[in-house]
């Protein structure tokens, strides 16, 4: 339920909601999410707001929109381990545009990054490894 006079922005209960849906299972991994309009409909808010809210899942990695089909559930990429060696260092941050691009990353996804001893560095998107020690 959206609440207006709650403390709490509008699309941000919204994507709460929706949030909740993905994460239960209710909306699964490739699946539509209900039209903008209809969402607007259903909740008795503006389009406008709705787009925030789906912008936000977006921003989270829990979306992708396809326009002009809609918005979907992420279909969550295979997981690779990456053991680290010994002395080698994993830290995060933001991707650049060029990264972005080279490994398909939705809006909000990091990646890590392992330096070596030696000093040389590899990028990995995060939602697609799982650092391990050996």
């Amino acid at each position: 339920m959206i609440d207006p006079s709650a403390d709490r922005a509008v699309f941000r209960q919204l994507a709460d909601l929706l949030r909740n849906q993905i994460e239960s299972g209710s909306l699964g991994p490739g699946e539509p999410l209900p039209s903008e309009l209809r969402l607007a409909q259903e909740y008795g808010i503006s389009r406008t707001t709705v787009r925030q809210a789906i912008g936000q899942l977006r921003t989270e990695g829990l979306v992708t929109v396809d326009r002009p089909r809609g918005t979907f559930v992420r279909v969550p990429e295979p997981i690779e381990l990456i053991a680290l060696a010994r002395g080698e260092r994993a830290s995060a941050r933001m991707p650049t545009d060029a990264e972005r691009r080279k490994y398909r990353l939705g809006e909000g996804v990091p990646v890590l990054v392992v330096t070596a001893t030696d000093g040389t560095e590899t990028v990995h998107p995060a939602d697609r490894v799982q650092l391990t020690r050996p």
